[in-house]
Formats: structure tokens, sequence, C-alpha cells
């Protein structure tokens, strides 16, 4: 699967693409990210100066990214994944809040390609959703600064749920039995003159009890 990422920021990916779990899948061949900058798109005045935002009509504060150097942007990215089965992503505060199961869908449905479009500042302007008909996206209710962490979070989600990219489909939280309250060595912790133990349940060997254990908490 190939992610196509729209961000004036692109170096903000670095870090996390490199390590882990995503640097490995990336490595594999499982997933590639490609990044579009808007400013790329845009000819330069003879300051070298790349505006990729505008004050809002009707007033308010902050600044809005204009249209036409998303739009050209996410072309280049549907020109790359020509003849693919894409979906364009476009985050926004009033979006259809992104689960987990969205990513087992995207999965489901094969989708080939992923066009993430991030915004900044106050927003994008309104049209470039209504010319690509994306999909307005939001990862939980609150404002962030812009959408490069709403990005990272889909990549993530999604990459996850890609044959191969975990290694074992056990290790899928949501395809086993779970618990966010785990344990490991040694069985007695001590810490400033107390003992803190393993319950247990979990060493008892019985795998049903320990389901059953897992499924209270």
């Amino acid at each position: 699967m190939r992610f196509h990422v729209v961000t004036i920021f692109p170096e903000m990916f670095d870090s996390y693409l490199k390590e882990s779990i995503l640097g490995r899948a990336i490595k594999d061949k499982k997933i590639s990210i490609k990044f579009y900058n808007p400013r790329d798109f845009i000819k330069a005045p003879k300051n070298n100066y790349k505006p990729v935002d505008d004050k809002p009509y009707g007033g308010g504060p902050g600044m809005v990214m204009k249209a036409e150097p998303l739009l050209k942007a996410v072309a280049k990215a549907l020109g790359i994944a020509k003849g693919k089965k894409v979906k364009i992503i476009l985050f926004s505060t009033s979006g259809k809040k992104f689960e987990t199961s969205y990513a087992k869908k995207i999965i489901k449905q094969k989708y080939t390609d992923i066009v993430l479009i991030s915004g900044r500042y106050e927003g994008i302007d309104a049209r470039v959703q209504k010319i690509l008909k994306a999909e307005e996206i939001s990862i939980g209710d609150y404002v962030l600064t812009g959408g490069e962490l709403p990005a990272m979070v889909l990549i993530d989600s999604i990459s996850r749920q890609i044959p191969g990219v975990l290694g074992k489909y056990e290790s899928l939280e949501e395809e086993r039995v779970s618990s966010s309250e785990v344990y490991t060595r040694p069985e007695v912790l001590k810490y400033k003159g107390k003992n803190y133990k393993v319950p247990k349940v979990l060493l008892s060997g019985n795998h049903a009890k320990i389901n059953e254990w897992k499924k209270k908490k």
C-alpha cells in the first residue's frame, strides 16, 4: 500500500517512520510513503517566498490554506497512483471519527493508495474537499496544530492491518483477548520497601481463567 501525504512539513515524519514496525514495513516494501509539499507547486516570486495561505473571506482570525497548491499536490499524487484504487482523506475537526474498524475497512476494500491531506492554520479552503470529494476524518474531539499527527495515526493504524506488517496475526490486539493491565518479570517487584506482585491467575497456566481475568480488566 502507498500513502501519499500532502504537507508543508514532510520532515516531521522522518523519525517516526524510520523506527520500529513502520520502519521495517517500509524496508520490507509492505508500505511506501510519498510526500508532496504544496509549496513546491507555487511559482516562486522575486523574493523566493511561496505562500500557501491567505486571509479568510468574511473576516476572522488566522489564515486559510489556499486551494490551488493543495489541488496541484493531490493531482501529482493521483498521477502516480493512476489506475489504482485510491482513497482521498482530508483531516477536519468536523469529520467522521477515526476508529480501528475504519482501518480494517480500508484493507478489506483493497485500496492501493491513500492520499492524506494535512492542513494547517485555520484550515483548508472548503473548495478542496468539494472538488476532490475527499472524505473528512477526525482522530478525536480536540484541536491540533496541523494534520501531520493525524496522518501518522492513520498510517500506523492502517499499516498494522496489512498482512505481514506485524509478523503474527495474534499481534493484533483486537483479534485476541487483551487487557490494558499487563505484567512481566520480575514476579515480585520491590520498590521503596513494598512488594508488588503479579496477579496469581497470570502465573497459573490456566488460559481459560487468564482470558476471563483479561476480559474483566
